[in-house]
């Protein structure tokens, strides 16, 4: 009951600081048309601003505890299913050998994953390999590569990758895509054939146009993460070996791949949403693997005509891109569109949600929060609208292997895990964006 009591309180308190910041922003409006000192209404504006993006921020987090409390058991199972553990186990570790041309290891039976499962966080929380049992190091060997990686607990892979979600906003909109391979493929079918009305004894023209198709492309690339403790945090009995190693590592491969979804270069890591050419161009007139975009009219800002760009974006897209289209911005555009009103109802465009598990909406869609979207500045691509689903695909390569390493940064225990993975955009109409730009 106290959890929904502070959901409640913060969803009223961001309620009354929207009314406060509307209150104030037309306060400020009728000020600068009177010609007043607005010196004073800005300070209050911006320090309501803030309040909203802190209420805003505290109930996202709010949502996100409840949601992590209320799942059923690590990786949306039941702790003691390890049948379904075991397989995942056996495919991810099969995958893992298969993609470097190794033969394919026998798979494990129960009894042998939960020794190998046994021994692995035996030796990750300080336990030298040569001291642990016999039957322990021969399964943790099972599960091995020659390069002295290990293959982490399928448990534990589950529990990183829905962290990884959790905080991965690229993550939630996008296609995900776990392949066992070192890219994903795909095709590019833009093209139609020809087609007319034709009399019953009329000539049928005999060079018709025949649809051509192209090809795309999606490779992996490998992030790591090496978080580190002392030997002494992990020799308390009390340490949660496991849950450590997974939090610290999705949390660093979560900000890796933030940045690689957005605005990464395509150069040894995925290539960012943000990161393709854009033009100021309608479907049928740009070439494709090129983005639309509109100008605001001012550099780095938006201009006089405050939402008119944004209505021209809405209204280039085509129908089917709209039924699942959402904002996606950086917080300090959200700060801008706060203050945007219809012109000819004074109403509000910006609609922060007073209700739990439900996101802000603006000018009807959905809106995300991400700070890996470029900054504002002159020519910025700061904020994207569509459906990202269709415009961009992510893709897993199954395992995350872990290599604890006790002897480069003593006293610490560096726990080394790589995870491969890739991005890029497959749809170049499905997203659209706005420039901060005067041309």
């Amino acid at each position: 009951m106290s959890d929904l009591l502070e959901i409640k309180r913060i969803i009223e308190a961001q309620g009354k600081a929207w009314e406060d910041h509307k209150k104030a922003n037309d306060e400020l409006l009728k000020a600068k048309a009177e010609g007043k000192a607005v010196a004073e209404i800005e300070a209050k504006l911006q320090k309501i601003s803030e309040d909203l993006d802190k209420y805003s921020d505290l109930k996202e987090q709010f949502e996100e505890i409840m949601k992590k409390l209320q799942r059923p058991g690590v990786d949306g199972k039941d702790a003691d299913d390890l049948v379904v553990e075991v397989k995942g186990f056996n495919a991810m570790m099969r995958a893992d050998f298969q993609s470097k041309g190794k033969p394919l290891p026998a798979d494990m039976d129960v009894d042998e994953y939960k020794l190998y499962k046994s021994a692995f966080f035996k030796m990750a929380s300080g336990v030298p390999i040569d001291n642990l049992p016999a039957d322990e190091r021969k399964a943790l060997s099972a599960g091995s590569d020659q390069d002295g990686g290990y293959m982490l607990p399928h448990a534990t892979v589950g529990r990183m990758v829905a962290r990884l979600r959790d905080q991965s906003t690229m993550r939630q909109l996008a296609t995900v895509v776990p392949i066992s391979t070192d890219k994903l493929e795909g095709i590019i079918d833009n093209d139609e054939a020809d087609a007319g009305w034709v009399s019953e004894m009329g000539q049928r023209d005999g060079n018709d146009k025949t649809p051509q198709v192209g090809k795309y492309e999606i490779a992996v690339h490998e992030m790591y993460a090496q978080p580190k403790a002392t030997q002494k945090i992990l020799d308390d009995a009390a340490t949660d070996v496991e849950g450590w190693l997974a939090g610290k590592t999705a949390d660093k491969f979560g900000r890796v791949e933030g940045a690689g979804f957005t605005t990464g270069d395509g150069a040894g890591k995925p290539r960012g949403l943000f990161a393709y050419p854009t033009a100021a161009l309608g479907d049928d007139d740009r070439p494709w693997g090129t983005f639309e975009h509109v100008i605001t009219g001012a550099a780095g800002a938006f201009g006089a005509a405050k939402v008119d760009p944004i209505q021209d974006l809405i209204g280039a897209f085509k129908d089917q891109y709209l039924q699942n289209a959402k904002f996606l911005m950086r917080r300090e555009v959200r700060t801008g569109i706060r203050k945007m009103k219809e012109s000819n109802t004074d109403r509000y465009l910006w609609e922060p949600s007073l209700q739990a598990g439900q996101p802000d909406r603006f000018m009807g869609y959905d809106t995300r929060i991400d700070q890996f979207v470029p900054k504002m500045a002159d020519g910025s691509l700061s904020l994207a609208f569509g459906d990202f689903a269709e415009a961009y695909t992510i893709v897993d390569r199954m395992g995350i292997r872990t290599l604890r390493d006790p002897f480069t940064s003593k006293p610490y225990i560096k726990f080394y895990s790589t995870k491969r993975t890739g991005g890029g955009a497959v749809n170049f109409e499905a997203v659209k964006f706005v420039k901060f730009s005067a041309n």
